[in-house]
């Protein structure tokens, strides 16, 4: 299967402008680390790094309450220093869950263009014909 996948994309390559093999190059699947950075790019760049101060100021209270609780003398003050630390792990949580769908989001994006791009050149190689 990786070889036909390969032939395609050499054929699809092929089949391309220097411009628009460029273009196709660029949309090749990327690495964790890629996809991580490129969720602070685009239109929504502002609300990742909100979410991103967000999430780490919700961590750093997470560590306060946890340092709380350990030095809570009653149980109720654990109790409550427990459901803090509970509360802002589950916030860190859903940020980061957040951030991961953004990732998977643009990884889909991508895709979609390397089809589009793969359909317009199918698209002027039958009206060549």
């Amino acid at each position: 299967m990786k070889n036909s996948n390969e032939e395609i994309d050499e054929l699809i390559k092929s089949a391309l402008s220097q411009e628009e093999a460029i273009y196709y190059n660029e949309l090749e699947e990327q690495s964790l680390l890629d996809m991580a950075i490129g969720v602070y790019r685009g239109k929504l760049k502002w609300l990742a790094i909100l979410t991103a101060v967000v999430m780490i100021v919700v961590f750093g209270l997470a560590v306060y309450c946890l340092i709380q609780f350990l030095d809570a003398e009653n149980t109720k003050d654990m109790i409550l220093w427990a459901a803090g630390m509970f509360g802002a792990m589950m916030v860190s949580s859903m940020l980061k869950l957040f951030h991961w769908m953004q990732m998977d989001k643009n990884a889909i994006l991508r895709e979609l263009k390397r089809v589009e791009l793969q359909v317009g050149v199918l698209t002027a190689k039958l009206a060549e014909n």
